[in-house]
């Protein structure tokens, strides 16, 4: 019987190449397994804890769509949906917040974080901390739960998240009986970090980010930022950079061994560019073109979600008329 894989893809900011081959090409690949029944959603209510804009927030989770769709989700495989199109998540979140400690929140990592870095500027510890922050690992345990999963793909510094689903399951059940599956992690394997154009690991905090969905002319522009060493052309190159870390994403074992002899010989750096931005450039492409198709045909993509939401929200009723009967609200 095939288990149930859950999955959330936030939708804010812009997508990178550091995401694609840390989350988007894992969680397809995954989906691409006959044991496993995938549920993929754009998690849109969790993104209202940073995102305000009503416009930017729908733009987003459209985008995103079309970026999953476009880099080879195939919605027959997957389940595709909107958070916000299942109204029984926020129902499961308020009874699994009702058997949950707030001491135990403290301890959740986003939190954490925050009330550490006010601390040290000499904020109020809960200085613009809202409550959809503090409770998101609990709505995170919804999302879980209430398609009976079996397993969620975390990287490890996600795992808590899990841990803190796992023992609400544990809580609820001991006090009100089994009435909820305990999932547990598939932990990504361990990857390469993937760096930016500054040489540091690629991250839009940084500011370093190359967009899976650019143009040639912006794609080849960002290339020609990356960050090199001051040696000069006719000089062996070190293949521990940047440059040649993105190439070997996306090339062959063969082409890889290639651009390596060319780096001991002394290629220049402009030349090391002018070749990882052609090898980018073609793996992009297709992408790119899908992605435009999806984007100007919204309507394919709304349809994608809907019948996804209508897929998940039997499934949804399901849990939550016998976690309300367990609990004695029906």
């Amino acid at each position: 019987m095939a288990k149930t894989i859950v999955t959330g893809i936030k939708p804010t900011g812009i997508a990178h190449i550091g995401n694609y081959f840390g989350a988007i090409k894992p969680a397809i690949e995954l989906s691409n397994k006959e044991d496993y029944n995938c549920f993929y959603f754009i998690a849109d209510y969790h993104a209202l804890t940073t995102v305000k804009n009503k416009q930017e927030l729908k733009e987003n989770s459209f985008k995103i769509a079309c970026i999953w769709l476009a880099c080879g989700l195939d919605p027959n495989k997957v389940t595709l949906y909107r958070q916000s199109d299942v109204p029984q998540v926020c129902e499961l979140s308020w009874i699994l917040s009702c058997i949950t400690a707030k001491g135990f929140m403290n301890r959740a990592h986003a939190y954490k974080n925050i009330v550490e870095k006010n601390k040290e500027i000499g904020s109020e510890e809960d200085d613009g901390v809202n409550m959809g922050l503090f409770n998101y690992p609990i709505l995170m345990a919804s999302d879980i739960v209430l398609l009976n999963s079996n397993y969620v793909p975390v990287g490890k510094d996600q795992l808590q998240h899990i841990e803190i689903a796992r023992d609400m399951v544990k809580i609820f059940n001991k006090t009100f009986g089994n009435s909820l599956i305990m999932p547990s992690a598939i932990t990504e394997k361990e990857q390469a970090i993937i760096l930016g154009t500054d040489g540091q690991k690629m991250s839009k905090s940084y500011g370093n980010i190359i967009p899976i969905i650019c143009e040639s002319n912006q794609l080849q522009k960002l290339i020609s930022k990356i960050v090199t060493d001051s040696s000069l052309p006719n000089q062996p190159k070190n293949t521990n950079c940047t440059i040649f870390n993105l190439y070997k994403l996306f090339a062959n074992e063969q082409e890889i061994m290639s651009f390596e002899t060319e780096f001991k010989k002394g290629i220049s750096w402009a030349e090391a560019k002018k070749i990882l931005f052609e090898k980018m450039d073609s793996f992009l492409e297709p992408i790119r073109q899908k992605y435009l198709f999806y984007f100007n045909n919204p309507q394919i993509v709304e349809e994608i979600l809907l019948k996804g939401a209508q897929k998940v929200r039997p499934i949804a009723e399901e849990t939550i008329t016998r976690v309300k009967k367990a609990v004695g609200l029906k």
